[in-house]
């Protein structure tokens, strides 16, 4: 008979909880901030101060959208006006809703999604639509400024997904953020102003700075186009494309001013 002790055996630890303490703890706090329920207007009751500031930006953004639609109908300078103003008048309340949020100390997961919404309309819609408004309309124009905003959502969409890991105050940006859209804004303003824009204008050569690339034959064979808009592209879209490739960058750091 063998006299060798029998082995315990012992169980496994149980797998930990890998969740990131301070993710958590900041999602929870901003949760127990909602008040959840069946009444027709609950969301309107979470609303802080702050968030109507946000809700703002946003209206400046959509208004912007509206005011270069009518200029593509009518034709008025005056609407394209406004569509350049109004997202500069955006860019305000977007500055103030954070001093408001920090005054009442009333920061939440709400105001943050409400924030990044707002700001893709103001800076991302608002500013692409305003480029296809001056003229920037070939097919490849638009597939560009696409991108533009999608890139712009996905930026903000990283930031939002990272809030919660990041702790105390960053002196950086990674990648620029989405509001430096207005310096591409302040920059079709000029050329509004200098007539450096193509309108409603049909036919003729383009008037908008830096001219038109064109592809040549064999490469519109292999897009499937023969001739016209499909193989052309203005050199300013390339610019708008450079940044979104930046906005998305995480290698990029822009320091916070």
């Amino acid at each position: 008979m063998s006299t060798t002790p029998a082995r315990k055996r012992t169980k496994s630890p149980a797998k930990k909880d890998v969740t990131h303490p301070v993710a958590s703890e900041a999602k929870a706090a901003a949760l127990h901030q909602y008040q959840n329920d069946d009444g027709h207007f609950s969301l309107v009751r979470n609303f802080r101060l702050a968030d109507l500031v946000t809700i703002s930006n946003g209206i400046c953004g959509s208004y912007s959208i509206f005011s270069s639609a009518r200029y593509l109908l009518t034709n008025d300078k005056d609407y394209l006006w406004l569509a350049h103003a109004f997202p500069l008048a955006g860019l305000m309340f977007d500055f103030f809703d954070g001093k408001v949020a920090r005054w009442r100390n009333s920061s939440s997961m709400l105001g943050q999604e409400l924030d990044s919404l707002a700001d893709l309309i103001s800076f991302g819609v608002a500013p692409a639509l305003l480029a296809f408004s001056i003229g920037l309309r070939t097919p490849l124009d638009t597939f560009i400024l696409t991108c533009f905003i999608c890139c712009g959502l996905a930026r903000l969409a990283r930031f939002n997904a990272t809030a919660a890991l990041r702790t105390g105050k960053t002196s950086f940006f990674e990648g620029l953020p989405i509001p430096s859209s207005l310096a591409l804004v302040g920059t079709m303003a000029y050329w509004t102003k200098q007539g450096w824009i193509d309108g409603n204008a049909v036919g003729g050569s383009s008037r908008i700075p830096l001219g038109i690339i064109s592809l040549p034959p064999s490469q519109l064979s292999f897009l499937g186009g023969e001739s016209g808009s499909w193989g052309e592209v203005h050199t300013v879209s390339l610019i708008f494309g450079v940044w979104a490739a930046m906005m998305v960058s995480k290698t990029l750091r822009v320091p916070k001013l």
